[in-house]
């Protein structure tokens, strides 16, 4: 048993992947996830008319930590509109003739639970019995965490699963010299991966077909958009996926390594994926997530099943998941040839 144990550590000890994997990995994570999640010193921003508030209202709001923005009357009739607009300020209060107090929001998040705390705060120093009409321009104040974050999932499903798949897939294919026979034919690098891609993908799309189906008429998540372009989103990103799991394949010898890779390639994305507000993490940490495929994926179907967004407003994140494609695959190509050396 002594000498099995020993065979094992050293084993472990003469693989460097497994080494970070204990030891590095958990660190790298954990200290993303406290810059990520530990305490944020966010100022809300409240609009307001500063004429129709009371007096001991605007000085009990002053005293909070909050941003206050003077609005005209018109603005704060059409919160609605403003807030789509203006999406730096987070709430608008205003205070309806004899209906206590009334906030806006422009969608369930931690920025507008930060300014309705403060502004509940103000209100408990004036008039604790206050009643409060909470609103939003997006969702609801009853919706379930399933309807305000099952974008995200639906790209993060998408995306890992293929990403594993295809990943171990080429591995396997390479140990089992499958791959280098196919080098030795007249077919070209880069029809090697456009043809392991094409043949993924169309796995990839049924897959990104029937979890969007699955979710929207099956689960009731809730969708303002035309499905078509949820549906062309998540082909994109099981596309970029088929790529980034060949890409990541080049650096792993063994499907043992495909998984040890997951910790710092993965999960790293899914905390930019949408689950934490990036204009809220510190030291401009959230502008890591415009080289992350899993942001613009999930930023497109946010803007079409929460927004009810179209081609106008989620080109751009189409856009970023084509070029991140075109790109991983060139360098699938290049690594085809320098790294191989087949």
């Amino acid at each position: 048993m002594i000498q099995l144990a020993k065979r094992v550590i050293r084993q472990t000890v003469n693989d460097k992947r497994s080494v970070m994997l204990i030891l590095v990995a958990p660190l790298l994570i954990l200290t993303l996830v406290y810059l990520l999640l530990g305490d944020s010193d966010y100022v809300a921003t409240v609009g307001i008319e500063r004429e129709a508030v009371p007096a001991p209202v605007i000085t009990a709001l002053e005293q909070q930590e909050l941003t206050l923005v003077d609005l005209t009357a018109s603005q704060v009739e059409q919160a609605d509109d403003y807030l789509q607009q203006h999406q730096d300020v987070d709430a608008v209060l205003r205070f309806p003739e004899n209906a206590g107090m009334a906030i806006t929001l422009y969608e369930p998040s931690k920025k507008g639970a930060t300014a309705m705390a403060e502004i509940q705060d103000a209100m408990a120093d004036v008039n604790p019995s206050a009643d409060t009409e909470v609103s939003y321009v997006y969702g609801t104040p009853d919706q379930s965490t399933f309807d305000s974050l099952g974008y995200v999932f639906l790209a993060l499903f998408s995306f890992f699963f293929v990403f594993i798949i295809s990943a171990m897939a080429l591995v396997r294919e390479r140990s089992r010299g499958t791959l280098e026979r196919l080098m030795m034919t007249p077919i070209r690098r880069g029809e090697v991966i456009a043809g392991y891609t094409a043949g993924y993908g169309v796995f990839a799309i049924v897959q990104a077909i029937l979890i969007v189906l699955y979710a929207i008429y099956v689960l009731q998540l809730s969708n303002a958009g035309n499905i078509g372009w949820v549906l062309l989103t998540m082909v994109l990103l099981a596309v970029t996926a088929v790529s980034f799991g060949a890409t990541i394949s080049i650096f792993a010898g063994t499907e043992l390594q495909v998984v040890q890779l997951i910790p710092f390639t993965i999960i790293p994305q899914v905390f930019f994926s949408g689950l934490i507000p990036l204009d809220l993490v510190p030291y401009h940490l959230g502008n890591l997530s415009y080289i992350m495929p899993i942001y613009y994926g999930a930023a497109a179907i946010k803007g079409v099943m929460v927004y009810g967004d179209g081609f106008a407003e989620i080109w751009g994140h189409l856009a970023g998941l084509t070029a991140y494609a075109l790109v991983l695959y060139l360098i699938n190509t290049l690594a085809l040839k320098k790294f191989r050396k087949l």
